[in-house]
């Protein structure tokens, strides 16, 4: 019920962030006074692109405090194609009036003529002081720069003048803008790996079909390739840690006979070039003590573990004739990506109507950062004529953000956070729900006694809505205690950020010390409820009850799941950099053109690893749903053989009718 009445504060969230937010906000630039450019029924319609009066004052400091330039900003239709200053128009416009035009239209408000002095001008904001040709890019007007013989220019001129009387160069106005060039730069890469994309999407929707056929083939074969595939590993292991040992023997006598065979690391002393090292025998021979030591330890684990090491094999094996009974289950991680894809959509909108949320707010802007009014609301209707204008000359009073007074607009910032917590405790959720919906199903396929004929029809189904209609508050706790851990840890992560230049020794060690139990604890949290909800889908119990039997079940059998875990994981890492590698082999010599003869590819591409790239983390994605099934799979299939036998030594003792009756288990696996 808790949970359901959040979702429905969710909604109520986002409806109110609907009403009071305008993501145009975000869409279109914003003038000095709070007006879209280029919205539609304003009169900037037709003026989509935002200008700036001097951009060489976007090197103040306030830039770095306020995120706003501090000069005048103003709608206009295109950007400025030459160079001009506002003392050449008043004296060119005696002989042609089309100077003025074109000049006036970068102005704050119409003229008939250039009348007013500069400094009247320059005083009331109302033309700039001078304009330079200049490129639309994010609807913003940005210095047109080039290159001419190794040297920056603006408009094929390395030096202007900037209206006031001053001699520029191009690289002053390359600082002012040195942010938006990197963004220029960004830009001319963009539409080459654009033309990357379009030319190879096919190629790379191919691959990734490809890889889906190799992860499912993976999956099946496992139950004949899983031993050997861990034996080979292994014995390679032994193999190449044997011969580190050799290796090292025989360095160690070819530096035992040299003259030089009496230095040692005390003799060198501490050396900046490590190959120095490499010439002492000391060296080698303590290598070959490690490598001895880990040769036996791996072979001392090998001869006792070998049993449990069998079981896990024999599970894997299972698991992959579990899928071949249930060939569903791999389709689920399509729905739950839906699932996350809902969550993170909705969670993206909330948080964009939110800070979009209120009026225009207006702040006071000092060029060069001196002023005791800087950064104070400011009404910009009537601004000059103000005391803070007479006391910080130059204050300028612009639009700074969106925000309001009422009680809305006060806890915007504890509406984004509920929004993040609400997000997060979502999406674990889901992923929880994926996880009891595959147990149920696989520990039906395990109980059944006759395969595949005592195999419930529809079993993904059905435990999917069973784990719905009986699991939802159980799923639901779960996540939340989850939610609540990943909470913390953005919220120190966020904290960290902010004060990371005001820190001592001690606060940077106990933040290392909160960042670290804090994940340990995130991945623990995560482990037992994972098998918390394997035993809420086989028995039906409640969360608390279900994550103490997983506890006590996991602490009797600690080695056993250790060895299985690890086993389990190399073989699945193992399949994945299997499938990724094989796609990324193929996808290198297609887009490379080392194909022409078996298959034509893409030609003349400009960045070929941006498609070979995606094709690669893309297969490796794929593969990991897949795996992530088979994982489950395992691990249901563990929890259910280690029940089976408990269930037999009942039964042994004489307690089998009781233990039945009270766990609901009727059927017990005749290979257990």
């Amino acid at each position: 019920m808790i949970f359901i009445l959040f979702i429905m504060a969710y909604i109520l969230l986002g409806l109110a962030a609907w009403v009071n937010g305008d993501p145009r906000r975000v869409a279109y630039p914003t003038d000095s006074q709070g007006y879209f450019c280029g919205q539609k029924g304003t009169p900037n319609e037709n003026k989509s692109i935002l200008f700036y009066f001097n951009l060489l004052t976007c090197t103040s400091p306030s830039v770095v405090v306020n995120l706003q330039c501090p000069t005048t900003q103003i709608c206009v239709s295109k950007c400025p194609e030459r160079f001009l200053t506002y003392m050449e128009i008043q004296f060119k416009y005696k002989n042609d009036s089309e100077y003025w035009t074109y000049y006036s239209q970068f102005c704050r408000t119409t003229f008939l003529k250039p009348a007013e002095t500069l400094s009247q001008v320059l005083l009331d904001n109302d033309c700039p002081s001078a304009i330079y040709p200049s490129k639309p890019f994010l609807q913003r007007c940005f210095p047109d720069f080039s290159t001419k013989n190794g040297t920056l220019t603006v408009g094929n001129k390395t030096v202007f003048d900037d209206g006031s009387g001053k001699t520029r160069n191009a690289a002053e106005l390359r600082r002012a803008a040195n942010g938006i060039n990197k963004a220029l730069d960004a830009r001319a890469i963009g539409v080459k790996v654009f033309e990357d994309y379009a030319m190879t999407w096919y190629w790379i929707l191919i691959g990734l079909t490809i890889a889906m056929f190799l992860s499912w083939m993976f999956v099946m074969l496992l139950r004949f390739t899983a031993g050997l595939l861990f034996w080979i590993f292994t014995f390679g292991v032994i193999g190449i840690i044997a011969y580190g040992i050799w290796r090292c023997y025989l360095e160690y006598s070819r530096l035992q006979e040299q003259p030089s065979s009496r230095l040692n690391a005390y003799t060198i002393g501490i050396q900046t070039d490590i190959s120095m090292y490499f010439r002492l025998k000391q060296t080698w021979f303590a290598l070959m003590i490690i490598l001895c030591l880990l040769e036996l330890f791996i072979i001392l684990m090998l001869i006792f573990l070998r049993n449990r090491i069998r079981i896990s094999i024999a599970l894997l094996k299972e698991g992959s004739k579990a899928i071949g009974y249930l060939p569903s289950t791999l389709i689920y991680p399509a729905l739950t990506f839906f699932f996350l894809s809902v969550c993170i959509s909705y969670w993206a909108v909330v948080a964009l109507y939110l800070a979009t949320s209120g009026a225009p707010i207006y702040k006071v802007i000092a060029p060069q950062g001196h002023c005791e009014h800087e950064n104070k609301t400011c009404d910009p209707v009537g601004f000059n004529t103000t005391e803070i204008a007479k006391a910080c000359p130059g204050a300028q009073c612009h639009f700074a953000f969106y925000g309001g007074k009422s009680l809305y607009h006060q806890y915007i910032t504890t509406f984004q956070l509920l929004n993040l917590f609400v997000f997060l405790w979502l999406i674990n959720f889901v992923i929880a729900l994926g996880q009891c919906a595959l147990a149920g199903a696989f520990a039906s396929y395990y109980w059944a006694l006759k395969k595949p004929d005592d195999i419930p029809p529809y079993p993904l189904f059905t435990a999917f809505g069973r784990a719905i209609r009986y699991h939802t508050g159980s799923l639901a706790f779960g996540s939340l205690i989850l939610a609540i851990i990943q909470m913390f840890r953005l919220i120190l992560e966020y904290l960290d950020k902010r004060l990371q230049e005001a820190q001592s020794n001690i606060s940077k060690f106990l933040k290392c010390c909160l960042r670290c139990c804090f994940w340990c604890l995130e991945k623990a949290v995560k482990f037992l409820n994972r098998n918390a909800y394997v035993m809420m889908a086989i028995y039906g119990k409640n969360f608390c009850k279900s994550a103490r039997d997983a506890f006590n079940l996991l602490m009797r059998n600690i080695l056993k799941i250790a060895v299985m875990d690890r086993v389990t994981d190399f073989v699945l890492i193992l399949g994945k950099i299997l499938v990724a590698g094989c796609i990324g082999v193929l996808a290198f010599l297609l887009f490379t053109e080392r194909l022409p003869v078996i298959i034509e590819g893409p030609t003349s591409l400009n960045y070929y690893w941006v498609p070979l790239l995606t094709v690669i983390i893309g297969s490796y994605i794929i593969a990991h749903g897949f795996f992530s099934v088979y994982a489950m799979c395992i691990e249901t299939i563990f929890i259910c053989f280690w029940l089976s036998s408990l269930t037999t030594a009942l039964c042994l003792y004489g307690a089998c009718a009781t233990h039945i009756h009270r766990t609901g288990m009727f059927s017990i696996s005749t290979s257990s």
